[in-house]
């Protein structure tokens, strides 16, 4: 943070009282008023929106095991479509999807700029987490590279594994945070297991993020939560492509919950 106004409180405050309280006081308000810049400062919008740093960390997470395959190609070019880019967002897209898949690209960057984009909008995080994861599982298992790009986002935008494991859960596949695990940014160990599509269809109680054994007590409210964070009337201004996922993972939500209920037998 930059400490002008700190200082040239503190300097003020001395010059007009000629002690060291007028300095302290000076320098405390100084301070506040840094601190509120700062905080103004982080609410600006990052340049260009959420498509260069979006697009630039799906070209990243498709290079990440060596080589950008065509599925990883036609996805990429499957969401350019389905977001309705014009031809200048287009073109910020390609180049910033081209500008990711570089051997020397910062992949960290960009995920400090989504993470400046959603701001603490939590129902943001989760629609910009579900692109990415998208890219990941292109291929089918993907490579803990991946899962590292992966999760250093999620853990960026606030997003707990166990959440995190509850996206994939939407998607088909089976995943645990726990067993071989990644650092972010750090190499992958030999205990690595990489999610696996689930035959028998999403796991409800994966998607709820519970456990098997809890109680019906919190089952409902694990999905109380869930549906209140990704329910599609809190997204505001929310691109269009973005608002579809959070209604689909709504639905994903009411029909585990459903299916827990029938199990389960209760209301």
């Amino acid at each position: 943070m930059n400490f002008t106004g700190t200082l040239i409180g503190a300097v003020l405050g001395m010059w007009l009282t000629h002690n060291l309280l007028g300095a302290l006081v000076g320098g405390a308000l100084g301070f506040m008023f840094d601190a509120s810049r700062q905080q103004q400062r982080r609410r600006v919008p990052v340049q260009g929106g959420y498509i260069a740093p979006l697009f630039a960390l799906i070209g990243a997470v498709a290079k990440a095991d060596g080589r950008v395959s065509e599925a990883e190609i036609a996805i990429a070019e499957r969401l350019m479509a389905r977001m309705g880019l014009g031809q200048e967002d287009r073109r910020t897209a390609i180049d910033a999807f081209n500008e990711g898949k570089q051997p020397e690209f910062n992949a960290t960057a960009v995920i400090d700029e989504l993470r400046h984009w959603v701001g603490h909008r939590r129902d943001h995080a989760f629609p910009v987490i579900d692109v990415v994861i998208e890219t990941v599982l292109a291929e089918g298992s993907p490579s803990p590279e991946k899962m590292a790009l992966l999760r250093q986002l999620a853990f960026a935008l606030r997003v707990s594994d166990m959440e995190l494991m509850a996206l994939m859960a939407m998607k088909g596949y089976a995943w645990n945070a726990g067993a071989g695990g990644r650092a972010y940014g750090g190499r992958a160990n030999g205990g690595y297991v990489p999610p696996q599509r689930n035959t028998q269809g999403p796991d409800p109680y994966a998607i709820l993020g519970i456990q098997r054994d809890a109680d019906d007590r919190a089952i409902k409210r694990a999905y109380r939560k869930l549906i209140s964070e990704h329910h599609p009337d809190r997204l505001g201004d929310l691109p269009d492509d973005m608002r579809r996922r959070a209604e689909a993972r709504a639905s994903e939500i009411n029909a585990a919950y459903e299916r827990i209920k029938a199990e389960r037998g209760f209301k």
